[in-house]
């Protein structure tokens, strides 16, 4: 893979997801009527994942166990078509794993995380990368691992765009130092509060953080503000859009397809608006299906799907 061949680097975690989702009323410390399943997850294994369904060329570096479950997730890779052969393979270590609980609206009440082998990836391994990640022309980060990343943004912010997927507000307090380093954020709103450092209670605060981000150097910003839409901006344009008369099944991997979208924007070199619209509309897909990842998921599929998106555009 090289510049002549252009495409997008994720680096992260792959999980296998376990979810529960309540057929009733969800309450705490109950054992709740449902269903359970078994999948192939982790923020940016997702977004992997999705990425290669709309035909984004992407490779994946991340860490699995020699386990049958490490095993699942190369044969996923090679089935979905996202290049896996430079991730850390620790034959004698459990493949990471996340555990939920979802309520009967699809939201998520609680979950666990197993990812201690993760930490197994360190600045000389991924040293030992430094061609594929100079040679890409984006790379997707998230804030597991605030010191490494560290790391990486200070050692090859010259050769590729980052974007970054925070995860959750508390990992994203560790790398706000580190916010002039990314080429493109996608925060929700807790997540650009940590970041900028002030509350966001009204569009106005949603602008002045945006601004914040721009002034540190970042190029793009797409702020997340759930059912409220999308908020974008970067030197020449911004808004807010959303959509509506979206049937919620599973919320979960929402996020991800959403930055696989701004990939997708990217690479196809679309402009910032048809770059928000078609990550919504990969987002929306997702989250009407049960499984973290819509099965689908393609080019297709949604450049057919956005034919019948109603915008709301402020």
């Amino acid at each position: 893979m090289y510049k002549n061949d252009p495409y997008i680097l994720v680096l992260g975690a792959s999980i296998v997801d376990i979810i529960g989702f309540s057929r009733r009323k969800y309450n705490s410390r109950d054992s709740i009527p449902g269903n359970i399943k078994i999948s192939l997850g982790g923020v940016c294994r997702n977004i992997a994942e999705n990425l290669a369904r709309v035909n984004v060329n992407t490779s994946f570096i991340s860490v699995l166990g020699g386990d049958d479950q490490g095993k699942n997730i190369l044969n996923n890779s090679k089935e979905v078509g996202y290049n896996m052969e430079h991730s850390l393979i620790l034959e004698d270590e459990y493949t990471p794993t996340y555990m939920a609980v979802l309520n009967e609206k699809g939201e998520m009440e609680s979950a666990i995380v197993d990812m201690e082998c993760l930490n197994k990836i360190d600045s000389n391994f991924i040293d030992s990368k430094s061609e594929i990640i100079r040679n890409a022309e984006y790379m997707v980060v998230d804030s597991d691992h605030p010191e490494l990343l560290e790391h990486i943004l200070k050692k090859y912010s010259k050769d590729t765009k980052f974007i970054l997927d925070p995860v959750s507000a508390s990992k994203a307090s560790k790398i706000k130092h580190l916010v002039k380093y990314f080429h493109t954020i996608k925060p929700n709103r807790l997540e650009a509060e940590v970041l900028c450092g002030f509350k966001i209670n009204n569009d106005e605060d949603i602008k002045r953080a945006c601004d914040y981000f721009l002034e540190q150097g970042v190029t793009n910003v797409f702020i997340s503000l759930d059912a409220d839409g999308i908020y974008y901006k970067n030197n020449s344009e911004e808004g807010k859009i959303k959509t509506t008369g979206v049937s919620v099944k599973n919320v979960t991997g929402a996020g991800d397809s959403f930055v696989a979208g701004i990939g997708y924007g990217y690479l196809k070199k679309l402009s910032l608006i048809d770059t928000v619209k078609y990550a919504i509309a990969m987002s929306v897909i997702t989250i009407m299906h049960e499984e973290t990842i819509n099965p689908n998921m393609s080019e297709e599929y949604v450049h057919e799907f956005m034919k019948d998106i109603n915008w709301i555009e402020s």
